[in-house]
């Protein structure tokens, strides 16, 4: 993401103006843009002009539109698995090219005046890399939406780890960057059981399908040049990882791809998982094998923080809350030494409630607890918000029930006082 200007007063009112560049950045602004805001972009609106003759003429033209948002829709799109029938004997199939896009969607209605488009029109802005977004906020630009910004325009962000989730037959390959983990592509290929002698063939042939449609898919789309890429993931229940592992060795020296071989020895890891699905990517980023690795990533963090709550669940419960109102209660009495919060409740329709969760986030921080920020577009982020979006490990025990009832009779003696005064 590219800052092209940002004026902000102490107060947060002003605009920041951002210039997407990729499908994080469009994540990015997801985060950003609430119902309320007002947003600046470039709109494409089809225009009738009247010619003297009485003629309609009509045609698309690009503009400039400023619109009070009303909704905000993101949407990423994947590859296409690549199937593959019985017949082990066909023609591998390719897997589709690296089609992988996000869109984002902001509708309301325009509130700058413009030739073409009167006030109040409903229009929706498809936004677009490389062009510029204005953003407004109606409430002010909080610390976390800042905060938000200063993350998205760090430069030489970009895919960090490249990653083939395998099981018998099956694979999906993924990138992970700071805030998204895109699924690129999928593949299938039916493997007949080695049942007797006469179908270890079928089953050998359909093996060696399943490895070159892997090799084609991965060439395809896990960019192992790039200097950013710090880990190579191979992963699977029992043993398909490492004759996938050792297949890829084995194609790039065979074709004398040099640049691959080093790739796959320099960062590739193979890591057991409990399903050759796509959420065991958590597994991934807990195991020992890569979190030397990847200790200083924003996902990392996130499934390392996960894994330590689930872990004080287990073992101190006292020490594990999780629910909106549970760690409230627990900020309240600053016990927090590490809250995890999804990003997906600082996107609530209420500013109220955004407010709020701001709120707790300073406070947190003032009272020098970690706070990790997820992103519902990883693993880690999906399986918090199962959790209710909000959890918090704490830096002493705490029973729930005598909290609550502590606030309780605290209430009481409260209303109590007021009605003494009214008195």
């Amino acid at each position: 993401m590219k800052l092209v200007n940002k004026h902000v007063d102490k107060h947060g009112a002003g605009h920041v103006t951002l210039r997407p560049e990729d499908d994080e950045d469009m994540w990015h602004l997801y985060n950003l843009i609430q119902k309320g805001d007002s947003v600046r972009a470039t709109a494409i609106r089809r225009v009738q002009k009247t010619s003297n003759t009485g003629s309609i003429d009509s045609q698309r033209i690009r503009l400039n539109l400023t619109i009070e948002v009303n909704r905000v829709e993101f949407s990423s799109y994947a590859a296409p698995s690549t199937s593959s029938g019985g017949d082990p004997s066909g023609e591998a199939g390719s897997s589709s090219a690296n089609s992988s896009t996000a869109s984002l969607h902001i509708s309301g209605r325009v509130i700058s005046e413009n030739q073409h488009v009167k006030l109040g029109a409903f229009h929706t802005l498809d936004i677009e890399t490389d062009r510029d977004v204005r953003i407004e906020k109606a409430d002010g630009w909080d610390s976390v939406a800042l905060a938000r910004v200063e993350e998205a325009i760090v430069p030489g962000r970009g895919a960090e780890v490249g990653a083939v989730v395998c099981g018998e037959g099956t694979a999906a390959f993924c990138l992970l960057s700071e805030h998204m983990t895109l699924v690129t592509g999928r593949i299938s290929v039916s493997i007949p059981r080695k049942a007797a002698a006469s179908g270890t063939s079928q089953h050998e042939k359909a093996l060696t399908k399943f490895y070159g449609t892997i090799f084609d898919g991965f060439m395809r789309h896990i960019p192992y040049s790039n200097v950013g890429l710090k880990a190579i993931v191979i992963a699977s229940p029992g043993w398909v990882k490492d004759s996938v592992y050792d297949h890829l060795i084995q194609e790039a020296g065979r074709r004398g791809d040099k640049v691959l071989q080093k790739s796959l020895k320099e960062k590739g890891v193979k890591v057991h998982i409990s399903s050759p699905h796509v959420h065991s990517l958590v597994e991934v980023l807990q195991s020992p094998q890569i979190v030397s690795q990847l200790k200083e990533t924003k996902f990392a963090r996130e499934g390392i923080a996960l894994d330590k709550f689930h872990k004080m669940l287990s073992i101190d419960e006292l020490r594990a809350w999780y629910g909106p109102k549970h760690v409230v209660l627990a900020a309240d009495r600053g016990a927090i030494g590490t809250l995890l919060i999804s990003d997906e409740l600082f996107r609530a329709s209420d500013p109220e409630t955004r407010k709020k969760y701001v709120a707790l986030v300073e406070a947190v921080q003032q009272k020098g607890g970690e706070v990790v920020i997820f992103s519902s577009m990883h693993e880690s982020g999906q399986q918090l918000n199962q959790l209710s979006g909000i959890a918090a490990i704490l830096t002493f025990p705490l029973d729930i029930e005598v909290v609550e009832a502590e606030e309780k009779e605290a209430e009481e003696e409260r209303k109590r006082a007021e009605e003494a005064e009214a008195e």
